[in-house]
């Protein structure tokens, strides 16, 4: 079928629908929700079989679902309703929660019911919660919904009209307010730990909790629970690797990103790292730092952990939003050292659920007084541990992508021996959007994966591609179909069988051979000074786009028109 996908913006859900109805033969063109008008002209332009929105924000005008089938993709279970639905389930506690698909209508989230799947809540933050348990739930929905309209004879499920009152579809109606930043305050003088951590987790991503710090007004984002430090109920006790602790009336939170309060007029605020966005504001407090190998049962924070089981080392990283600074890339090299010098025969990076990586921080050079010189010392910084990870020939390297991986963190994985990837993870592997040429070795580690055809092909189409489709290609090796919170059982399980397997010391002697023929032919060093000489020429050129696509990114600029690769269409065939 032809399939119009009509979404606020391109985001993680929107990319992994496109992706999964592209892979089974669908020609999917998508248009950024920019104004009736806009979605009009693209209606008449595409003339599509089928409408989705997978994550929309405005109301698709009546004349254009009065004339297509248009389906919602709600982030609740049948019968919910409202704008704020996974906010109210961590509010509530819930400990299962689903994904509608509904038929747009005249009431909003009040259409027929293609299809509903349920999905469970673990205590997670709130964007994590989306772009997994509820993506796969979204995506199964949408299939069954696609598959159920494509035979022609499906007839949805009618929702009550009266709040309470059960319709066909067998569900109570429940419409839900908008979650207001009155609910999601935190009072320090009482709140418990735990009770702050939910309310954090409820507004990780979007929109923050609003909260006065330093007597100014700040958005806290993200939120993890201490058991040692203690204090004086709101004070900052201490930083840990960019975070600030703060005390509540039983223990400490870990917060690891601020944005400020937006000023009347002021240009967009953006998040980042709260030490770094509190800058001189902040008062003198201690660095306290934790083990790369912490105790069983120990509650606290850090972005970089690491255990043995074994003969397998495991080095998990999760830097919010994926995004990893010159200091957070130095601080994982460090990591991974450490990990070299134990006496292990394989090494999995990754492993933990949600994102992978992203590649170089934008955020953090956009805020930085000379961007150009932050994002070229950021590069490097990747390029320093990719390289680490290239010129590692003494043990199996496997990265375990159990998120979404992009840019230059698509390229990280590539540097290990095995990429192994769960099946909900969406990768990007190229840099082009961001007017980038791009590093990390990728002239090197792609085209051996893939070839140099596909290599050219996906760089240049940037577009999203499944784990499956992956597969396919020879970026990843193994695709591991469970649920988000089983992929590192899933993954140490693998590994064991790896590190055990007769062949796996013959194959780290041909590793090593490999690694000695390919520098013979061509250095290392050489590709990364090619890739390099192209990225300076970018950072330092103040006309270069990167600086301008940057911002917008950064600060969330609403684009003039749907990308024309967006509107082009694609198919597994295409």
């Amino acid at each position: 079928m032809d399939i119009l996908l009509v979404a606020s913006a391109f985001n993680s859900l929107t990319q992994r629908v496109f992706a999964e109805l592209g892979d089974r033969g669908h020609t999917v063109r998508v248009e950024l929700a920019l104004g009736n008008e806009h979605l009009r002209e693209a209606v008449r332009r595409s003339a599509p079989d089928l409408i989705i929105a997978p994550m929309l924000r405005t109301a698709i005008p009546t004349d254009i679902w009065s004339a297509y089938v248009c389906l919602i993709v709600h982030p609740g279970p049948a019968g919910d309703r409202g704008p704020s639905s996974l906010d109210w389930a961590i509010h509530t506690g819930a400990a299962d929660w689903g994904v509608t698909v509904l038929q747009a209508a005249a009431e909003m989230d009040g259409g027929d019911v293609w299809a509903s799947v349920r999905c469970p809540v673990p205590p997670i933050g709130k964007s994590d919660l989306y772009r997994n348990e509820v993506s796969d739930a979204a995506v199964e929905a949408v299939l069954l919904a696609v598959e159920r309209f494509a035979s022609g004879t499906y007839v949805p499920s009618p929702q009550s009209a009266a709040p309470g009152d059960t319709g066909v579809c067998s569900a109570p109606v429940r419409v839900r307010p908008y979650f207001e930043q009155s609910r999601r305050r935190v009072d320090w003088a009482s709140d418990p730990t735990d009770t702050v951590v939910r309310k954090l987790r409820g507004a990780d991503s979007q929109p923050g909790v609003l909260d006065v710090l330093l007597e100014e007004e700040w958005y806290l984002h993200g939120g993890h629970a201490d058991d040692t430090l203690r204090g004086r109920p709101g004070e900052l006790l201490a930083t840990r690797s960019g975070a600030v602790c703060r005390a509540t009336v039983d223990g400490a939170v870990w917060i690891p990103e601020l944005r400020a309060r937006r000023a009347a007029g002021g240009p967009a605020t953006f998040k980042l790292p709260a030490a770094l966005a509190l800058g001189d504001r902040m008062p003198v407090l201690p660095e306290v730092g934790v083990p790369w190998e912490l105790p069983a049962g120990r509650r606290t924070w850090s972005e970089i952990r690491y255990r043995e089981e074994g003969p397998v080392g495991f080095l998990s990283f999760a830097f919010a939003g994926g995004a990893m600074s010159t200091g957070q890339c130095g601080r994982l090299l460090t990591a991974y050292e450490f990990a070299c010098s134990r006496p292990t025969t394989v090494l999995v990076l990754g492993g933990s659920r949600d994102f992978f990586s992203n590649g170089i921080h934008l955020n953090v050079i956009e805020a930085s007084a000379d961007p150009a010189r932050e994002s070229w010392e950021n590069i490097n910084a990747m390029d320093d541990l990719v390289e680490a990870m290239l010129t590692t020939t003494d043990r199996m390297l496997v990265s375990a992508v159990g998120g979404n991986a992009a840019a230059g963190g698509a390229m990280l994985a590539l540097a290990a021996d095995q990429v192994w990837s769960r099946a909900g993870a969406v990768l990007n592997p190229h840099y082009r959007l961001m007017g980038l040429y791009g590093s990390e070795y990728w002239t090197y580690t792609l085209p051996r994966r893939v070839g140099p055809d596909e290599a050219e092909r996906l760089t240049r189409r940037a577009l999203p591609m499944t784990a499956a489709r992956a597969r396919e290609t020879g970026l990843v090796d193994v695709v591991i179909d469970v649920a988000p919170q089983d992929f590192g059982s899933a993954v140490a399980h693998r590994a064991a069988g790896l590190a055990s397997a007769p062949a796996t010391q013959r194959r780290v002697s041909e590793k090593k051979a490999a690694r000695e023929r390919d520098e013979a032919v061509a250095p290392l060093s050489s590709y990364r000074e090619a890739e390099l000489a192209r990225m300076r020429d970018t950072f330092f050129d103040p006309a270069a786009s990167y600086h301008a696509l940057r911002a917008a990114f950064v600060r969330k600029t609403k684009p003039s028109a749907t990308p024309e690769h967006l509107r082009a269409g694609v198919s597994r065939l295409g």
